[in-house]
C-alpha cells in the first residue's frame, strides 16, 4: 500500500470517527433535553404553586388552614380549612385501594406464575385497554350505574357519596397495578424459581414467598403509582362523590376532593390573583406534599425489603 492510500485510508477512518462522535453527541444532547425537561417542568410547577401559595398564606394563616373544619371560600362567611377536602380525598383513595391492590396484586400474580403464554399475551392487553378509557366514562358508569346497584343494597345511600366513587377509581387504577406488578414478578431471575422448586416448594408457595418478596420494589412503586393515580384523580369524584366539602370519614357520604375543588375553581368564575382564585394553589400544594410523602414512604419500604431479601 502507498503512502497516498495510508493517507487517504487515516482520513477516511477519521471522517467516520467525527461523523460517529457528531452523531453520539446529537443523540445525547437530545437524551439530555428530554431528561432536563422533564426536571425544568417539576420545577416550574413547584415555583408556581409555591409563590402562589406563600400569597394565601400571608393572607391566610396557616394554622387556620391545616384545622379550621370547614372549607367555604366562596361563601359570604368563608373558611379556609383543608380537612375537608382531605378527608374527601384520603377516603376515596381508601377506598380505591381496598379495591386495587388485592385485585391487581392477584391478577399480577396470575398473569407472571400460572397463566399460559399464550392466554398472558390474550389477557394483558385486554387489561390495560381498561386504563385508556377516559376517567370521565368511568364517572358516570360510578354515578349511573355503580350507586343504583349500591342503593339496592344501601336505601339510604345518596346519589352522590365517596363509595361508589373509590370502588369505579379502583377499577380504573387495576391494570396499572397488575401491569408494573407482573413486570417486575417476571424480572425475578429464573434461578430463584428453580432453586424454589428444587427445593419441594408448589407454584403458589413459590409465588407468595420467593417471587413477590423478590420483586417487592417494582409492586411496592406500583402501589404508590396506584395511590398517587387515586389521590390525584378529579373526574370521577367530581362526578360521583359530589361537589360539596364534607369533613366526614364515612364513605356512604358525599364530598369533595382536593382535585374536585380545582376543577371548580378552574373554570374562568374568578379574577386571578384574588383570595379565592389562590385557594386551589394551596390545595395543590397540599397535593404535591401528599404525593412527595407516600414517594418516600414507598422508597424506604423497597430499601428495606431489598435489604431483608
Amino acid at each position: 500500500m502507498t503512502e497516498k492510500q495510508l493517507y487517504l485510508d487515516k482520513a477516511q477512518r477519521s471522517y467516520r470517527k467525527l461523523v460517529r462522535n457528531v452523531r453520539e453527541g446529537a443523540i445525547e444532547s437530545i437524551l439530555f433535553l428530554a431528561a432536563f425537561s422533564s426536571i425544568a417542568t417539576t420545577f416550574g410547577i413547584l415555583d408556581i404553586l409555591i409563590s402562589e401559595s406563600v400569597n394565601f398564606f400571608k393572607k391566610i394563616p396557616i394554622t387556620e388552614f391545616l384545622t379550621d373544619t370547614q372549607w367555604s371560600p366562596l361563601f359570604a362567611d368563608p373558611h379556609y380549612g383543608i380537612l375537608p377536602l382531605l378527608s374527601g380525598t384520603l377516603v376515596t383513595s381508601a377506598v380505591a385501594m381496598i379495591v386495587a391492590i388485592p385485585l391487581g396484586t392477584i391478577a399480577a400474580i396470575y398473569l407472571s406464575e400460572f397463566a399460559p403464554s399464550r392466554l398472558r399475551e390474550t389477557i394483558k392487553p385486554a387489561l390495560e385497554l381498561l386504563a385508556a378509557i377516559p376517567t370521565v366514562v368511568y364517572g358516570y358508569f360510578a354515578l349511573l350505574f355503580v350507586t343504583p346497584l349500591l342503593q339496592k343494597i344501601f336505601p339510604d345511600l345518596p346519589g352522590f357519596n365517596m363509595l361508589s366513587a373509590g370502588l369505579v377509581m379502583g377499577l380504573m387504577i387495576i391494570p396499572s397495578i397488575s401491569s408494573i406488578s407482573e413486570d417486575a414478578m417476571r424480572a425475578v431471575p429464573l434461578k430463584l424459581r428453580e432453586g424454589s422448586y428444587a427445593m419441594g416448594a408448589t407454584r403458589l408457595q413459590t409465588a407468595l414467598r420467593i417471587i413477590f418478596p423478590a420483586a417487592i420494589s417494582g409492586i411496592s412503586a406500583a402501589y404508590i403509582l396506584g395511590i398517587s393515580r387515586a389521590v390525584g384523580e378529579t373526574m370521577i369524584v367530581a362526578i360521583a362523590a359530589g361537589l360539596q366539602p364534607n369533613l366526614t370519614w364515612n364513605p356512604f357520604d358525599q364530598a369533595a376532593t382536593i382535585t374536585a375543588y380545582i376543577v371548580q375553581v378552574s373554570l374562568g368564575d374568578l379574577p386571578h390573583g384574588s383570595l379565592e382564585y389562590q385557594t386551589i394553589f394551596a390545595a395543590g400544594l397540599t397535593l404535591v406534599l401528599m404525593t412527595l410523602v407516600l414517594n418516600i414512604i414507598g422508597h424506604f419500604l423497597a430499601k428495606r425489603y431489598r435489604e431483608i431479601y
